[in-house]
Formats: structure tokens, C-alpha cells, sequence
């Protein structure tokens, strides 16, 4: 099958909504290869610096920090995992804005840059959210979450459907506490587990073998996602379980790395069974972090659903 029509159908059963396992050398990956074989992984280069302007909303009780490129065109947010903050999009904000997306990132209460807030008034992720895009006077957006920030995003497409145009989850476990998510995690959880360093359990064997530079970007970024802060627990919103995402109607891509010790496909699968039409895009030898790992696989699958 030659490339073009190869690409061409991929494109057709992402819209179609098929569960797809995205090859590196294919238009939806923006890789360049004609083979049929998926690509070995090549060193990424460094991402570019960050230069959208970045500033501090002062809302009700938290100060959160964010950058934002700004213009008027529509807007696209992007919420981290738990061991990033908004300084890790390096490879995002470039991309997407050159797509033709006003793009905005921002650090959740106690990472970097944000204050805590009052610890009597902690208020929910959800709800700062929301105070954020009034705030920047954002009536509806592209929310694009990974991780922890795919479970944000998520509680609050739940309680605020109308302010999102779609949404992107990757690696995500979105309600870790539904019955059906916690009995696959446990035959997940092996008591080791928790004794495994961050970037075991976030990179996949294949990224830490190869990219050591990366690999060692990806620590240098989660050393400063906390700062001086201590751990904050902030409610998150509505929990994002099973029952409650077939509410979702707005159009849902979920994004799983098939070498996720977090996260892996089965879960993604599930998540994205329960809400009808939703897609699927797995990419091969990724882990936990798509976007770091895999960036142009996964800023292509996000620009191909957002267009």
C-alpha cells in the first residue's frame, strides 16, 4: 500500500473513530518515512524555549501562572501532569500556535509559579480553571490534558460542557477511585511499584535508553514543577468516573502510550468505550509522558482531531 493512501486511511479511522496505533513515518505521526516498518526512535531535538508571555492572574484567594500567546483566534489549554507545570510545553507552544491556535498554559495551585491559596479555601482544580479562562475572558476552549491535568480537564468539561470545544486526554487515569478503574490498577500496583523512581515510572524504557539528554530535560522540569512549595491536595471537582463521562458530548480524543506503567491502553480503551464517539490514538514505544516523548506523534494526532 503506498504511503499516501496508507495515511489517508488512518486519517479516515481517526475521524471514524477507531482506535488506531499511531506509526512513526505516517501524515497523522508527521513523520516522513514510506516503510511499512515503524521507524526506530530518534533523539528528539531539544524543545525551543518558551516565548510567549508570561504573567500572574490574581484570582479569587490563589495566584495562578501562566503564559499565554495571545490574538484572538481559538484558544487551546493545556493542563500538566503531576510531576510537570506549565514551564514543560516546550514542544507544544510553537507547534500549535503556528496551527493557528491562541495557546495558553498554566501552573495548577502550589506548582510553578502558583501559590497555594488559602488552605481553608482550597476550592477545586475545576474551579480555577474556570476562574482562569474568565479571567483571560475565554469563553470556550480546546482543553488539552495529560496525566493529572487530563483528570482536571475532564471534571471540568463535567461541570462546564459549554465552555469546552473538545477534549484531548492522554495518559490519563481520569477517577482512579471508579470500581471498575481501581480493580485493573490493582493487578497493576505490584508492591514495588511505589518504590520506582519518577522517571521509571513516567518514561518508557525505549525514550530513557535513547535520550538520555531528554530524559534528563524531563528531570531538570520536574525539579522545578514544585518549587519551595510543599505537595498541595487540591480537590480536583466532580469525579470523572465511567457513569459520569458518557455525559460527555463534545467531541473526545484520548491519547495512551503503549508502554505506560501508569496508564496503559487498556485503560485508555475503557475510557474511551464509555463515551460514544470518542477516539483513540496509541503511540508505540511511549510511556507516560506522550508529550515530551513523542512530540511530533503527539502534536500531529492533536492538530488532526482539532482540525
Amino acid at each position: 500500500m503506498k504511503a499516501s493512501r496508507r495515511d489517508a486511511i488512518s486519517m479516515a479511522l481517526l475521524a471514524a473513530g477507531t482506535a488506531l496505533c499511531v506509526r512513526p513515518g505516517s501524515a497523522l505521526a508527521a513523520a516522513a518515512s514510506g516503510s511499512d516498518d515503524p521507524r526506530p526512535l530518534s533523539v528528539n531535538p531539544p524543545p525551543a524555549p518558551q516565548s510567549a508571555p508570561a504573567n500572574v492572574a490574581q484570582l479569587d484567594g490563589v495566584n495562578l501562572w501562566y503564559w499565554d500567546t495571545g490574538g484572538d483566534k481559538p484558544a487551546v489549554v493545556l493542563l500538566h501532569p503531576g510531576t510537570g507545570s506549565g514551564l514543560i510545553w516546550g514542544y507544544q507552544q510553537a507547534a500549535f500556535a503556528a496551527a493557528g491556535y491562541r495557546v495558553i498554559g498554566y501552573s495548577r495551585r502550589g506548582f510553578h509559579g502558583s501559590s497555594n491559596g488559602d488552605a481553608a479555601r482550597p476550592g477545586t482544580a475545576a474551579q480555577d480553571l474556570r476562574m482562569l479562562l474568565d479571567h483571560l475572558r475565554i469563553e470556550r476552549a480546546h482543553l488539552v490534558g495529560s496525566a493529572a491535568g487530563g483528570i482536571v480537564a475532564a471534571s471540568f468539561a463535567l461541570t462546564s460542557a459549554q465552555r469546552v470545544r473538545s477534549l484531548v486526554l492522554a495518559c490519563t487515569l481520569l477517577s482512579p477511585t471508579d470500581p471498575e478503574i481501581s480493580s485493573m490498577l490493582s493487578a497493576l500496583r505490584e508492591p514495588w511499584y511505589d518504590t520506582l523512581p519518577h522517571e521509571v515510572r513516567e518514561l518508557s524504557p525505549s525514550y530513557r535508553a535513547i535520550d538520555k539528554e531528554g530524559t534528563q530535560r524531563w528531570h531538570d522540569l520536574h525539579a522545578q514543577s514544585r518549587g519551595t512549595n510543599p505537595p498541595l491536595n487540591q480537590p480536583v471537582g466532580e469525579p470523572a468516573t465511567l457513569a459520569a463521562i458518557a455525559r460527555l458530548t463534545m467531541p473526545v480524543l484520548f491519547i495512551a502510550g503503549d508502554a505506560d506503567l501508569i496508564s496503559p491502553p487498556p485503560l485508555a480503551r475503557r475510557f474511551s468505550q464509555a463515551i460514544a464517539g470518542s477516539r483513540l490514538v496509541v503511540l508505540p514505544e511511549c510511556g507516560h509522558s506522550a508529550y515530551w516523548e513523542r512530540p511530533r506523534d503527539f502534536n500531529a494526532a492533536v492538530l488532526a482531531f482539532l482540525q
